[in-house]
């Protein structure tokens, strides 16, 4: 006996699993830690990480990973970002330093 195909929007297994409550919240501050403030970065990179885990652990009871995968992956970037910048402040303000230094010893 052969069964008709599901009907459309049907789930045949139940609905997907609910996503994490930091899914969105992961997501929304790698996108700003990579476009707008780079301080929001290692804090979605570190929600991220906990969120993975959290799903993870769940055993497929908790969805969102792609969510929170993305906002991770932005976080990591953005802090890596933020990293370059600091140091490129750092260098910057040695140079000036340095040259003021050697302008006045003349």
């Amino acid at each position: 006996m052969s069964y008709p195909p599901p009907a459309y929007g049907y789930y045949p297994y139940g609905p997907p699993p609910p996503d994490h409550p930091q899914a969105t919240t992961v997501l929304i501050l790698g996108i700003l830690g990579m476009m707008f403030c780079q301080f929001c970065a290692p804090f979605a990179w570190v929600m991220g990480r906990r969120a993975l885990n959290d799903i993870d652990a769940s055993g497929g009871t908790i969805g969102g990973r792609s969510n929170v995968m993305v906002g991770y992956v932005l976080g990591i970037v953005g802090s890596a970002l933020l990293i370059l910048a600091v140091l490129a402040v750092v260098v910057y303000i040695v140079v000036v330093v340095v040259a003021v230094g050697a302008g006045a010893g003349s």
